[in-house]
């Protein structure tokens, strides 16, 4: 059955602060293969005029994914989780990420599409810092396939 197309547009409560630590990116960065110095060493960081070591841009997933579970998670919606597959991701930044943010994600639903029997979700996370600043935009494209016949 097809997602409601009235909850295009609804936002979600803000996620709990999160707050980034050097230990989290060195781990994130080693773990995607990136061995840019901004991401573990503060001095090179430094030098490149942040004040602190910097984020991989796609580590703001692990953060953006979670507050997207309110989404997902609303009895309302009716998306069968365990249909969804990732679709696509795209990040727009205004600034890196730190090392000492202090981050909250606002979830919005941008779109609901079906295409073959699948629904197709866009959520858009507003990421800001702890003086409400805009970090980033992340939008998170899900998938719930369509229900196998038979």
């Amino acid at each position: 059955m097809a997602l409601d197309q009235s909850f295009v547009g609804r936002s979600y409560p803000p996620s709990d602060p999160y707050e980034v630590g050097r230990e989290k990116i060195r781990e994130f960065a080693e773990a995607v293969g990136d061995t840019n110095p901004a991401y573990t060493d503060p001095e090179a960081a430094r030098a490149l005029g942040h004040s602190d070591v910097i984020a991989p841009p796609t580590f703001v997933f692990t953060i953006t994914y979670k507050a997207a579970g309110q989404v997902v998670r609303d009895p309302q919606l009716g998306l069968d989780y365990n249909r969804v597959v990732h679709g696509d991701q795209k990040f727009a930044y205004t600034r890196p990420v730190r090392a000492g943010d202090r981050l909250t994600v606002t979830s919005t639903i941008e779109s609901i599409k079906s295409l073959a029997g699948n629904d197709i979700l866009d959520i858009r996370g507003e990421v800001h810092d702890e003086a409400g600043e805009h970090v980033v935009t992340a939008v998170t494209k899900l998938v719930a396939r369509a229900a196998e016949e038979g």
